[in-house]
């Protein structure tokens, strides 16, 4: 399902993966340009990539969703204007994140395009969008920031939750059907009033789930009554808070979602107190059987068995255990102990990856694990702080695979 692309149309640092859904296919594009350009012509490099990947669709793509990584703050202005006239009405709703990336280049970008015979794309507004194929209806919202007036790591977590929870009603969907979340946190590992800051944004996160039933389907009698989106809470530069979610909205009997967690991973909303006294309220994956398609979200992914860290100090270590982790996680044996035979994925039917790095100086090694592991997934390699001062990589990924009813 998932084919990578590494043509001669695309540059130097770029990827891209095309998945057939039967109803849609999306594009995957990871774009980092060479960084011993200027940043204009790095943002021209961007565009030029995503102009020539569309062009080769053999149907219309609409790039709905895009993800900017930013070495410095000051270039934003610049990509914001560049993106604009580039898009026009047809603006994707994007998040600008302070994570540099690994090679030192200006920017990043990661692009999600869709095209297909039925396929309506709607705006509401620059942080809200909403794709409908065949009585699905998927909602996006990102760039999302609390008020400027807002202090303290616990109410600008809240805040920005709320601001997402109408973002999404703006476009007809509530907190209830979001199935993925991501955080940027800068300074997630420094102090805060009250504890670490990540600790923070946890309290504020379980306090704002407090009343909320997601909405994920139960597939087994003993399946956990807590069910939480897939998610991302990670580290950037200076000291602000993005925050963007997914949502899905639809009546079809044959669509259900459920929770993935790791056998070997204590569940992240079960940890010890001692990792955050309000634990993270995520879980590790989550999966969509839509129809004979099954989408896997795996969330944040570091080097922790059971719930300690492992490999301190090891940048090659840490990365083989968290990949040997989200291989576990997305295994047709965990589908399988989850009560769905007949599911299951494998790393290279992730479309694409993040790497987060602690330190740039290990790209390198970290590099060259991750491309023999998941061979020609499409990737991108940022600088940024995981949520444990010991952990030195983080990956995240979605996975596309069939589902083999039984």
């Amino acid at each position: 399902m998932v084919i990578p692309e590494f043509g001669a149309h695309l540059a130097a640092g770029a990827g891209c993966s095309s998945v057939d859904l039967g109803d849609s296919v999306r594009l995957a594009l990871m774009i980092t340009p060479r960084g011993s350009h200027e940043v204009r012509e790095q943002i021209r490099e961007v565009l030029s990539v995503i102009r020539t990947a569309l062009e080769k669709q053999p149907q219309p793509k609409v790039v709905t969703v895009q993800t900017v990584f930013l070495k410095d703050a000051r270039n934003r202005r610049e990509c914001e204007l560049a993106f604009a006239e580039f898009y026009g009405p047809k603006l994707p709703v994007m998040n600008f994140v302070l994570q540099p990336p690994c090679c030192g280049a200006a920017l990043a970008v990661e692009a999600w395009a869709i095209g297909g015979k039925d396929v309506r794309v709607e705006h509401f507004g620059p942080q809200a969008l909403a794709v409908s194929y065949d009585s699905v209806r998927w909602v996006y919202c990102a760039g999302v920031t609390p008020a400027s007036t807002v202090r303290g790591i616990h109410l600008q977590t809240l805040d920005a939750l709320r601001r997402l929870r109408v973002s999404l009603a703006d476009a007809g969907s509530s907190f209830e059907r979001v199935v993925r979340t991501w955080f940027y946190l800068g300074g997630i590992t420094e102090p805060e009033v009250g504890g670490q800051r990540y600790q923070e944004l946890n309290r504020a996160r379980a306090d704002f789930y407090q009343d909320i039933r997601f909405h994920c389907s139960s597939l087994t009698p003993n399946a956990p009554r807590d069910v939480y989106p897939a998610s991302t809470g990670i580290g950037m530069a200076g000291n602000g808070l993005v925050a963007s979610c997914m949502a899905l909205e639809t009546q079809r009997d044959d669509v259900f979602l459920f929770p993935l967690e790791n056998p070997q991973q204590t569940p992240a909303y079960a940890y010890d107190p001692q990792h955050s006294p309000q634990s993270p309220r995520f879980s590790r994956a989550v999966a969509l059987v839509l129809g004979n398609y099954i989408t896997t979200w795996v969330s944040g992914t570091a080097s922790i068995v059971h719930s300690e860290s492992r490999h301190v100090g090891d940048p090659e270590k840490q990365t083989t255990q968290t990949i040997d982790n989200i291989e576990r996680l997305i295994s047709a044996d965990n589908f399988a102990s989850h009560g769905l035979k007949g599911a299951g994925a494998r790393l290279q039917d992730l479309a694409k990856i993040r790497v987060y790095l602690k330190r740039p100086e290990d790209l390198a090694k970290c590099r060259a694990i991750c491309e023999r592991r998941f061979g020609s997934v499409p990737a991108i390699y940022a600088v940024a702080d995981i949520c444990r001062p010991e952990l030195l990589v983080e990956i995240e990924g979605v996975a596309f695979s069939r589902f083999a009813r039984g």
